[in-house]
């Protein structure tokens, strides 16, 4: 038997438990060059909110009547290619389904590296965090870095580098024990708390001489607010927009775009899948750091393939600490 949850609605507004279906089906056959591969741990981002659209974004949106997809680990259980053996881990995008067909491509985790670590810091997580900061926001050290959602997986991994590369790192986050952990175990040089505190003055007393380079994960109101303290020359790298992908229709842009002439800033959108080339380098950067301890990661582990759904929805409402994992079953 293959358990399943099936994308069978389409949200207007919020998504919701019921846009998805649970469904019990027979388990897929691999064909020649193809394993059949076990789910063991799925990964949960907010941008798979927009995959629900009916438009295409930087991927197609998911097709109703189809399982979901997410970042996830598999074990394989049976093969009919050399590229993969039974019993390998493989990492990539995988589905809200029990067991799934992969191809040669698959990424093989490397043994003995936890699958939290694979699906976090190494992961697409932490491979976006390093493009943003670096192929797009140009961060040099002194600048002044401000990350939004910076308790998150992305985020937090963003704003570490940004600390270990020499810059001036301050974070926004929600709620009193996401900071405190943002200055205790991230180690950054400030934390601004958009639940309890207000931001523009926090922004004044924090970053008196500007923000040089914005990552950006929330979009709406926050990076108008944003938008009014960056010095001249800054750059934004919009990795996200969070705040505005439950709203069901897009909402109008920043107010204060006359900010983008007056100071000269760039603002750039991006996703990790067009800078592949990059992924060496910052592989090798990132697992330096975890392994030196520069880079402190929390992961959110719920547990059952019942609460697939329910676990997705944390994202959306800031119950998640830190990556939002979710285990199946330990690998065998």
């Amino acid at each position: 038997m293959n358990r399943q949850w099936i994308y069978a609605v389409r949200p207007d507004g919020p998504v919701g438990v019921d846009n998805f279906e649970y469904r019990e089906t027979d388990i897929p056959e691999p064909s020649e060059g193809q394993a059949l591969a076990r789910l063991c741990y799925l990964s949960f981002e907010p941008a798979m909110r927009t995959w629900l659209e009916d438009f295409i974004t930087y991927m197609p949106p998911v097709p109703l009547g189809t399982p979901m997809l997410a970042p996830g680990v598999s074990q394989v259980v049976a093969s009919n290619t050399p590229a993969l053996k039974e019993g390998d881990l493989v990492s990539g995008m995988m589905s809200w389904q029990d067991y799934q067909v992969v191809g040669e491509q698959a990424r093989v985790v490397p043994p003995g590296t936890p699958i939290p670590v694979m699906l976090g810091p190494l992961g697409g997580t932490g491979l976006t965090a390093y493009i943003g900061l670096f192929d797009i926001g140009r961060a040099r050290p002194t600048d002044t870095v401000l990350t939004s959602g910076a308790a998150g997986a992305t985020g937090s991994v963003a704003a570490q580098i940004a600390r270990v590369k020499g810059c001036r790192s301050v974070g926004i986050a929600g709620g009193t024990e996401k900071c405190r952990w943002l200055l205790e175990e991230a180690r950054l040089d400030g934390a601004i708390d958009y639940k309890n505190e207000d931001v523009d003055a926090r922004l004044r007393e924090l970053c008196p001489d500007g923000v040089d380079v914005y990552f950006d994960n929330v979009g709406g109101d926050m990076l108008e607010t944003v938008m009014n303290h960056m010095a001249q020359g800054g750059r934004i790298a919009s990795c996200g927009a969070i705040s505005t992908y439950n709203q069901g229709m897009r909402r109008p842009g920043p107010s204060n775009m006359f900010q983008i002439i007056e100071k000269r800033l760039t603002i750039q959108g991006f996703v990790m899948f067009d800078h592949m080339d990059r992924v060496p380098d910052a592989i090798e950067d990132l697992g330096r750091w975890v392994a030196e301890e520069e880079i402190a990661f929390q992961t959110d582990i719920q547990e059952g393939f019942e609460n697939i759904p329910t676990t997705f929805l944390r994202l959306f409402s800031g119950a998640n600490q830190g990556k939002q994992l979710l285990k199946v079953r330990e690998p065998e």
